[in-house]
């Protein structure tokens, strides 16, 4: 879906309405004649006019809507086939083969470590633990971990 250009007189653009919620627009915002609801955490984490409503606690989650808060623990895991010479670990020295990766976030620090598939030994990835200011970086870290550890083909 693209945007389109809303244009006022003579061509230039007419200046953005907001409904008011609680007015005529509101009753005209809906075919039931209901008023819509007011933004909050019914909403998704969207407001109707597409910019994102503030973070919203999810009931029985244990999280954020947002990024599950600053300084909570989260991880990712992705299964992977390490490529030639393997990957370092600080425990083992080099593992190989079918691989699981696990990228954490916990206290500011993002880590990375890697078991034998279906194992339950995990391993610190040499060199793979830094700062990260923003737990919302996670993904894209362990993105950039797997596309750098993954090397079916060599």
């Amino acid at each position: 879906m693209g945007e389109q250009a809303v244009t006022g007189a003579g061509g230039t653009p007419a200046p953005e309405a907001v409904p008011d919620a609680t007015g005529d627009d509101a009753a005209a915002a809906t075919d039931s004649g209901e008023p819509t609801p007011a933004p909050g955490a019914t909403t998704a984490g969207m407001t109707a006019d597409g910019r994102p409503a503030g973070s919203a606690e999810v009931p029985g989650a244990g999280m954020n809507a947002d990024a599950g808060g600053a300084g909570s623990p989260r991880e990712l895991t992705a299964d992977l086939v390490a490529g030639p010479g393997g990957v370092m670990t600080d425990e083992v020295g080099v593992v190989t083969g079918e691989l699981t990766l696990r990228t954490s976030y916990a206290d500011g620090q993002v880590r990375l470590s890697v078991q034998y598939k279906d194992a339950d030994e995990w391993y610190a990835v040499t060199g793979g633990s830094a700062e990260l200011a923003e737990p919302a970086g996670l993904d894209a870290v362990h993105a950039v971990a797997v596309a750098l550890l993954h090397r079916p083909e060599g």
